[in-house]
C-alpha cells in the first residue's frame, strides 16, 4: 500500500520535505543568535553607560580603533573648542526622526591633541546645501561628558561617503577625516556630548541608545523550528491521506457491479 511512495510525485515531495527541515532549523538558530546578540549588547550598553566616566585619552588615541568593548563608554575631556573647524554631518535625524545635521566641533586639548565632540542635531535651513543656523559652542575652557562612539565608516553604517559636499559639510563622522581637515592628532572615535546640556537646547542631546528591546529575533526562531517540526508532520498526513484514498479506490474496484432487479 505504500509503493506510491516511489512514485516520481512522492520522490520529489519527500526530497522537498528533507531540505526544509535542515534549513529551517537552520535559520532558527540564526535567529537565536541574533537574539543572544542583541541581549548581549543592551547588557553592554548598560554596563558602559552606569559606568563611571574616565577621561577619553586613556581609553583612545590618534589612530585608535575603538573596541566594541568601549562602545557608548562614558569618557570626559578638558579643552577648548575649535569652532573654526567645526562641521556639520549631513542626514541626520533627531528624535523625532526628522532629518537635519549633527554637530562636529572639535576640542582641543592641553597637549595639542583633538577630541571629536558630537555637541547634538539641528535643523537644516530653506536650502539643504546650506551651512545650517548652529549655536556657537561655549568658549573658554570646558570639560565635557558623553558617551565614547567608534569612527563611523561606509562599511560599517550603510552611508556612502559622498563627495564635492558643500564646504563644512561631511557624511561620516571620523577621526582621521577630520585630523586632516584640522591639521592635528585627533583621538580615535568620537564622544556624543550629554554633558553639559545646551543652553536652550540646542543642539539637541543625542538620545541614549536603546537597551530594554530585545526585538523579535527569539519569536522568530521559535516560528522556524515550529515550520520545521511541522513539516514531517504534515508529510505523514498527506501519506495516510494518499494511502486512504488509494484503499477507497482499490476497494471501490474491486466491488461487482449489482444487476439490476427484474422487472415484472
Amino acid at each position: 500500500m505504500y509503493r506510491f511512495l516511489l512514485t516520481r510525485q512522492w520522490v520529489c515531495l519527500t526530497l522537498i520535505a528533507l531540505a526544509l527541515i535542515p534549513a529551517m532549523i537552520k535559520l532558527g538558530f540564526w535567529q537565536y543568535h541574533r537574539h543572544e546578540h542583541r541581549v548581549a549588547q543592551n547588557e553592554l550598553i548598560a554596563a558602559n553607560l552606569s559606568a563611571k566616566p574616565v577621561p577619553m585619552t586613556e581609553v583612545t588615541s590618534p589612530g585608535h580603533q575603538v573596541p566594541r568593548a568601549d562602545f557608548w563608554r562614558a569618557v570626559t575631556a578638558t579643552g577648548t573648542y575649535d569652532t573654526a573647524h567645526e562641521v556639520v554631518v549631513r542626514m541626520r535625524t533627531d528624535n523625532d526622526d526628522k532629518v537635519g545635521f549633527h554637530v562636529l566641533t572639535p576640542l582641543v586639548l592641553a597637549d595639542g591633541r583633538v577630541a571629536l565632540v558630537n555637541r547634538g542635531w539641528v535643523a537644516g535651513g530653506a536650502d539643504p546645501r546650506a551651512y545650517p543656523p548652529v549655536p556657537p559652542a561655549p568658549s573658554g575652557e570646558v570639560t565635557v561628558t558623553g558617551r565614547l562612539k567608534a569612527d563611523e565608516t561606509s562599511g560599517g553604517t550603510g552611508i556612502k561617503d559622498r563627495k564635492a559636499l558643500p564646504d563644512r559639510q561631511v557624511m561620516l563622522i571620523n577621526s582621521g577625516q577630520q585630523a586632516r581637515y584640522v591639521g592635528k592628532p585627533v583621538l580615535g572615535g568620537y564622544m556624543e556630548l550629554t554633558a553639559p546640556v545646551p543652553a536652550g537646547g540646542s543642539p539637541e542631546p543625542i538620545a541614549d541608545p536603546d537597551h530594554d528591546s530585545i526585538g523579535p529575533h527569539m519569536a522568530y526562531a521559535v516560528q522556524w523550528w515550529l515550520f520545521a517540526a511541522s513539516v514531517p508532520v504534515g508529510w505523514l498526513v498527506l501519506v495516510r491521506r494518499e494511502k486512504r484514498d488509494r484503499a477507497a479506490a482499490a476497494a471501490a474496484g474491486a466491488t461487482p457491479e449489482r444487476e439490476p432487479a427484474p422487472t415484472a
